[in-house]
């Protein structure tokens, strides 16, 4: 089979380089491009390749038209001005999407289609996720070298001796992508999962069978792609596969890992999205389902998407340095930079939060105990010479002695669906309002270190005095969920909580809104659009399968097999059964209760009924899994 082409970086973007290198392969069929929107939906837009070649300079100059109806750009794209525009992005890498189920009759090859990254535009503004990060990258680039003209001191602690040496800033992003798979319509056996997860029976171990054929294809895959796959391993989530006789797997249900090399941030958040349909196209081709779903299994770890950022300076002299890194990595965590820059993602996480977690799925995995962080607090490790991580906070500062190029912050918040696009852009803003607060101060590493590590009531030139930000401990069992709250404040539960922050917390907002990288129409459109799902998903998607939960809890002992202990734990159950799901009379079911709240727009009380529906569902669980357990 002829070798096929995979990808097409931006060098090559000429009439006569395209016209040659999709004539030499023809079954290249069709051209799509892909916008992002606010919830990170990325649009497939089938066009014959062509009307593609006819004119390929018209083709990318002008933008082709839409309706909003497609896209998610709530109270922008309305129903009286609901015109949105594809522009083709002609700085972004292009590459070929292959559908292994369809052959060309002529060169006997999978169809291919040219994936060309696209913005979404309105009224002539961009108004979309790669329009975002593509702004929040040159506004942090611009406004850095400012700040270095106005405080050189920030670089000349550094080595750096004026900013005029530096040719270029550089910001980077990556993510871990994590994932589970299964044979379908497999049912979770929650014991087991929990089990094999308490002994860490799955983390790191050899693959097998279709698992290892599926993982290793995809590494490969993403290497064609042009994406540099560095780790693939097992999630400490999943259960070992059988085979059948004819030697099969059968109930599949495990929990991987990949990640991959640094890229810039529009092109690491263009990669992310590609690195999902990869994985999805190769497994689903070989009979197992994929979820990118944060909870799909409730009391079993979730899946992360750890968001990795890091920022350096090319000098004229050929050295990078890392701006993060302090000048000797023995003598301090971090540099002034990389001080304001965690100090200020640390300071105005309320207002990231939203950004982050927008689903009830994403909240269901922010719960202490299972590696995933509810707390707003970072580690730095617990000596510079010994780098440490410590997974039960907010951000790690990752650290390596022998390559100081390599430091970074790592957000342990963002699930698999978070808006990659949104989530580094705001890190990136937020970053920079602290690295503007911390060279206003003049305050040296050793200071600054001091005000990162305050304790709850000391006072800080930017930092809130009833906060703590720093810890080294597992917060999860070193503290008591009082004195986490007490620390570092009260983590919101609900979507509703979360989005609450964007109104309560103005003057944080001002840190996402500086430069107008993200703008009031934005912010508020995010919000419209996450309130708008939650409302659904509770409604519909959570009650469903709430009932599904509960029609599946069944009276199991017969009056031949029965103790009296049998009966009692019953009855606890039927009690909860009948105030979660029956309508009486005199009493309305929570299940009802929620979509009152709902229609009659009382969102605070729909939240809390959310709470309490939760954990009356795990109660109920826990309380059948141990009548169960009694019954012959």
């Amino acid at each position: 089979m002829k070798e096929l082409l995979y990808f097409i970086e931006k060098e090559n973007y000429t009439d006569d380089e395209l016209k040659t290198v999709l004539s030499e392969n023809s079954n290249i069929k069709f051209v799509s491009l892909m916008g992002v929107d606010l919830g990170g939906n990325a649009t497939d837009v089938k066009i014959p390749i062509n009307l593609f070649l006819k004119d390929i300079k018209k083709f990318l100059s002008s933008a082709i038209q839409t309706d909003g109806s497609s896209v998610e750009l709530y109270e922008i794209a309305t129903l009286n001005n609901a015109k949105v525009d594809l522009m083709p992005d002609s700085e972004a890498r292009w590459y070929i999407d292959y559908n292994k189920e369809n052959i060309d009759e002529n060169t006997g090859l999978p169809v291919g289609t040219l994936i060309i990254p696209a913005y979404l535009i309105h009224d002539n503004k961009k108004v979309c996720s790669r329009g975002i990060i593509e702004k929040a990258d040159e506004y942090f680039k611009e406004s850095l070298l400012k700040i270095f003209r106005e405080y050189p001191h920030m670089i000349n602690n550094l080595g750096i001796d004026s900013v005029d040496d530096i040719v270029d800033i550089s910001l980077t992003t990556a993510t871990e992508l994590e994932f589970w798979v299964n044979t379908p319509e497999d049912k979770a056996n929650l014991e087991k999962l929990y089990v094999s997860q308490s002994l860490k029976e799955q983390y790191w171990k050899r693959t097998h069978g279709v698992i290892r054929t599926c993982l290793e294809k995809t590494l490969s895959e993403l290497q064609k792609l042009g994406i540099e796959p560095e780790l693939a391993h097992k999630e400490v989530g999943g259960i070992p596969s059988s085979i059948s006789i004819d030697g099969k797997i059968n109930h599949a249900m495990e929990q991987l890992e990949i990640s991959w090399k640094f890229a810039r941030p529009l092109q690491a958040c263009d990669n992310e999205l590609l690195v999902r349909n990869v994985i999805d196209d190769v497994f689903s081709s070989h009979g197992l389902e994929v979820t990118f779903k944060a909870k799909p299994i409730e009391k079993v770890a979730g899946s992360g998407g750890h968001t990795h950022i890091g920022v350096s300076a090319n000098l004229k002299d050929g050295r990078g340095i890392n701006l993060l890194a302090p000048k000797k990595l023995e003598d301090d965590y971090l540099s002034e930079i990389g001080y304001g820059a965690l100090m200020g993602i640390l300071k105005n996480y309320e207002v990231l939060s939203p950004i982050v977690t927008s689903t009830s799925d994403e909240f269901n995995r922010l719960v202490p105990g299972f590696e995933a962080p509810v707390c707003t607090v970072a580690t730095l490790g617990h000596a510079y010479e010994i780098p440490s991580r410590n997974r039960s906070v907010l951000i790690g500062v990752i650290r390596d002695l022998k390559s100081p190029r390599n430091m970074r912050f790592e957000l342990r918040s963002p699930s698999p669906l978070s808006n990659t696009y949104l989530v580094a852009a705001g890190c990136y803003q937020m970053m920079l309002e602290g690295i503007k607060a911390v060279a206003k101060s003049g305050l040296d590493t050793k200071v600054l270190e001091k005000e990162i590590s305050k304790d709850v009531g000391d006072e800080s030139f930017y930092l809130e005095k009833d906060r703590a930000y720093r810890d080294e401990n597992n917060i999860f069992n070193y503290y008591t969920e009082e004195e986490r709250v007490k620390r570092f404040g009260v983590p919101p539960r609900t979507v509703f909580e979360n989005m609450k922050n964007l109104d309560k917390h103005k003057d944080k907002l001002e840190s996402l809104k500086q430069g107008g990288v993200f703008t009031d129409i934005i912010i508020n459109s995010f919000k419209v659009g996450a309130l708008d799902k939650w409302q659904k998903q509770l409604t519909s998607r959570i009650i469903r399968n709430d009932v599904k939960i509960i029609r599946g809890i069944e009276k199991r002992h017969t009056n031949d097999n029965m103790d009296a202990l049998d009966e009692v734990n019953w009855n606890a159950i039927s009690d909860l059964k009948y105030d979660i799901m029956k309508d009486t009379l005199t009493k309305k079911s929570l299940f009802t209760r929620i979509k009152d709240a709902i229609n009659e727009k009382d969102y605070e009380a729909a939240s809390n009924l959310q709470l309490e529906l939760k954990d009356k569902i795990d109660e109920i669980q826990e309380l059948y899994l141990v009548y169960k357990k009694n019954i012959f």
